[in-house]
C-alpha cells in the first residue's frame, strides 16, 4: 500500500508529562509526520514528556508543544490519545483533557485512542452508544460508561453518535491503528 499523503492535516495528541507508553506516542506521531501531517503534542505542562516502555522502563523523551490548558482544539482534524497506564489514569483527571475530548466529539471530528487511552473518553462521558476496543482491563469501565459493545480486535472504527472513533488494544496493534487513522484523515 502506498503511503497516504496527509499534507495539510492537523492532529492534536494529548498526554501527561510522565507515563505515556513510548510506542503509542512516538510511532503514531512519527508515522503521521512522515506523511505530511502537522502533529501537536499537548501535555499537562509544556515541559518534556517522559515516556515509559511497558509501564516501567524509561523510554524516549518527547517535547511538548503546548500545555493542555492552553490548547485550542478547534483547529485540529483529529484527536490522538495514547495509552500507558500511568498516563491514562492521570490524564482522565485533567479537566482540560475532558474539555478537549468533548470539543472533538461535539463537533463531529474523529478521535483515535489506543490501549488505556479510552479512559479519557469514559471520563468525558462520550462512549455511550459506541463500539470500541481498548486494553482488556478497561472492558468493564467502557461498558459501564454506556458503550454499545467492547470487542477484542486489533482496531475498531465506529461512526455511531455522529463522530468517528478509532480504537486499538496495545502497541502490537499500531500498524492497523495507523492505517485506520490514515484512512480517516484521507477521507476514506
Amino acid at each position: 500500500m502506498a503511503d497516504t499523503d496527509l499534507t495539510g492535516r492537523t492532529v492534536l495528541t494529548i498526554v501527561t508529562n510522565y507515563g505515556v507508553e513510548q510506542d503509542e506516542l512516538v510511532v503514531p506521531i512519527e508515522h503521521l509526520r512522515d506523511r505530511g501531517a502537522v502533529v501537536t503534542v499537548a501535555a499537562t505542562t509544556a515541559d518534556d514528556v517522559a515516556t515509559l516502555v511497558g509501564d516501567k522502563d524509561p523510554g524516549r523523551t518527547v517535547p511538548a508543544d503546548v500545555a493542555l490548558d492552553d490548547v485550542d482544539p478547534a483547529g485540529f482534524d483529529l484527536l490522538l490519545i495514547p495509552g500507558g497506564t500511568l498516563n491514562a489514569d492521570s490524564l482522565r483527571l485533567e479537566e482540560a483533557a475532558s474539555r478537549i475530548v468533548r470539543s472533538f466529539t461535539g463537533t463531529g471530528r474523529p478521535v483515535a485512542a489506543i490501549c488505556h487511552g479510552p479512559w479519557a473518553l469514559v471520563e468525558a462521558g462520550v462512549v455511550g452508544g459506541k463500539t470500541l476496543t481498548s486494553y482488556p482491563s478497561l472492558r468493564t469501565d467502557v461498558r459501564n460508561a454506556g458503550a454499545q459493545e467492547w470487542r477484542d480486535e486489533a482496531v475498531v472504527v465506529d461512526d455511531a453518535e455522529g463522530w468517528r472513533l478509532i480504537t486499538s488494544r496495545n502497541p502490537g496493534d499500531l500498524d492497523a491503528f495507523g492505517r485506520a487513522i490514515d484512512d480517516t484523515l484521507a477521507g476514506r
